[in-house]
């Protein structure tokens, strides 16, 4: 601790310190490991395994465990509410269930602003089993509400 702090500040000073730590080693260690090169033109169609899902309606796929290959995709047929939200948790946890771990196959459309990649994420309609993720999300009570 700071030298000449009085004997009482201390436990204030610690407590603010860990708070501090508390607060942003989380957040650096969800940071999404995928690094893969993404698609760039809409009807690019690309498969892999669901290696990391970050929210309701973002994830990586990859055909092999390396996250330098993961390629992290925006669904483009649903608009699940952000993870700070009420209920952000709990719609990732969601989309964990349904697609973690599974094999999807998807296709890179344009956003509503006419682009296939917007923050460093690929727009893609993605579908498991011949169904849409966002229709298996709405099947499994997921309800829209992102920006």
């Amino acid at each position: 601790m700071a030298k000449g702090l009085p004997d009482a500040a201390r436990p204030i000073l610690r407590g603010l310190a860990v708070a501090v730590v508390a607060t942003v080693v989380p957040a650096l260690a969800h940071a999404d490991p995928c690094e893969g090169r993404l698609p760039s033109r809409a009807g690019e169609a690309f498969a892999g395994t669901v290696r990391y899902v970050g929210d309701g309606d973002s994830l990586c796929v990859g055909t092999r465990p390396d996250p330098a290959t993961w390629i992290e995709i925006r669904l483009s047929d649903f608009d699940a509410p952000e993870l700070h939200s009420p209920t952000g948790r709990a719609d990732r946890d969601r989309l964990v269930r349904l697609v973690f771990g599974r094999r999807l196959s998807c296709v890179a459309v344009r956003g509503r602003n006419g682009r296939v990649v917007v923050y460093d994420r690929v727009i893609a309609r993605c579908v498991l089993n011949g169904r849409g993720v966002g229709d298996l999300l709405r099947a499994a009570g997921g309800r829209e509400g992102g920006n």
